[in-house]
């Protein structure tokens, strides 16, 4: 914990941060100097303040690497000649050698550091009259060598953990849109269902207690007649409703309330209620029905749906035909109605018509409406018999 409030405070003061090793470059030069064969004794003033300049441009190294590494190199080659029994490594200059390899280009930190390298080697050896080649002067080559080679592994490092952080928020960043898309179309999906659900129902438990209000004191048989589908319509809308919310449901909860979606085998149950609302429905299947996905089956058992709720709420027609005709690769549903065309007539602007285009494109068909040349409406839907890869 310590250690970490050590390097944030450092982090918050980079002057301090460059200077900490020039104090222990120091403190090592005064311990250097002051041991020997015989024991402890005064430090060489002269190795010790030479090597204190040569530290002073590491307070800025990290602000300017190569100028620092530059001047360094050559304060601590001038120590080297004037001191060459007490200045035989130059730590100054290896230190600002690591902060270049840190901060620039691999190719300006190489450069820098095999000058530096051929540079301290010749003068060491020239100020211990020894050849280039001898163990010693190498040696101060190794270091310089070590320091650039240190400091260009560190950069590496940098950088990849720098690369792996940034795919990694990337990917969290990219998750996050996933999930908010994700959650987007399924609150479309569902407010299409409850518009669905509810516009139909409602729609037909309107007329039917219109139906039962109108006929309660002159014909009380079929105004029962008509409350008994206003029962039967709202039972079955309270249980869409209830599979549409159940939807919501988490994991854990309890499943009795959950009931299947509806299917095209359900079609005739819609035509009943629809029919006991004073709307005549006839339905034609054409070809040879076939099983289906489910979602392409709901999305046909809504088209129809809304169609003939909207056949009823806005058409003065007393008739409409569902048409379910199944091709060789699509499934063909037509509903007309003979009344005049609908308000929201043409290509049809109201929530009813976009949500069943939408719902027909999640699925890869297509839905056209439109009124009639001879009066009344149209809508017909193309549908897949099976999903399209970008339906999945």
């Amino acid at each position: 914990m310590q250690v970490t409030v050590v390097r944030q405070w450092l982090g918050r003061h980079e002057r301090v941060r460059d200077a900490v090793p020039a104090a222990v470059v120091v403190f090592v030069a005064v311990a250097a100097t002051a041991a020997g064969p015989s024991g402890w004794h005064a430090p060489r003033v002269g190795a010790v303040a030479w090597t204190a300049l040569a530290c002073v441009p590491l307070v800025f190294r990290s602000r300017w690497p190569l100028p620092v590494a530059l001047l360094t190199l050559a304060v601590d080659l001038t120590g080297m000649t004037l001191y060459p029994d007490s200045v035989g490594t130059p730590a100054a200059c290896l230190v600002a050698l690591y902060t270049l390899a840190t901060r620039s280009t691999r190719r300006t930190a190489w450069l820098t550091g095999l000058t530096a390298s051929v540079a301290i080697a010749g003068v060491y050896a020239a100020a211990h009259h020894e050849p280039l080649l001898v163990g010693t002067s190498l040696l101060r080559f190794d270091f310089a060598i070590a320091a650039t080679a240190l400091g260009d592994a560190v950069r590496s490092r940098r950088r990849h953990l720098a690369e792996a952080e940034a795919r990694a928020e990337n990917a969290e960043r990219t998750r996050d849109q996933e999930a908010r898309r994700r959650v987007t179309e399924e609150r479309v999906r569902i407010a299409r269902e409850l518009h669905d659900v509810v516009a139909h129902h409602i729609t037909l438990v309107n007329a039917q207690a219109g139906v039962a209000h109108h006929l309660m004191r002159t014909d009380p048989a079929r105004a029962h007649q008509a409350l008994a589908h206003i029962k039967d319509n709202s039972r079955t809308a309270l249980d869409e409703l209830r599979a549409t919310v159940g939807l919501l449901r988490q994991s854990d909860d309890a499943p009795d309330s959950r009931a299947p979606l509806p299917r095209l085998t359900d079609l005739d149950t819609l035509i009943g209620g629809v029919r006991g609302g004073g709307l005549d429905v006839t339905v034609t299947r054409l070809g040879t029905p076939r099983p289906l996905a489910p979602s392409i089956e709901l999305t046909a058992y809504r088209i129809v749906q809304e169609a003939l709720t909207n056949a009823h709420k806005h058409s003065r027609g007393a008739h409409a035909e569902v048409t379910l005709d199944y091709g060789a690769s699509a499934l063909h549903v037509t509903v007309t109605d003979d009344g005049p065309p609908h308000p929201a007539g043409g290509p049809g602007t109201g929530h009813g018509l976009i949500g069943m285009r939408e719902r027909a494109n999640a699925v890869g068909g297509t839905v056209t409406t439109g009124p009639r040349p001879e009066g009344g409406f149209r809508v017909a839907a193309e549908l897949p018999l099976s999903l399209t890869p970008a339906a999945l």
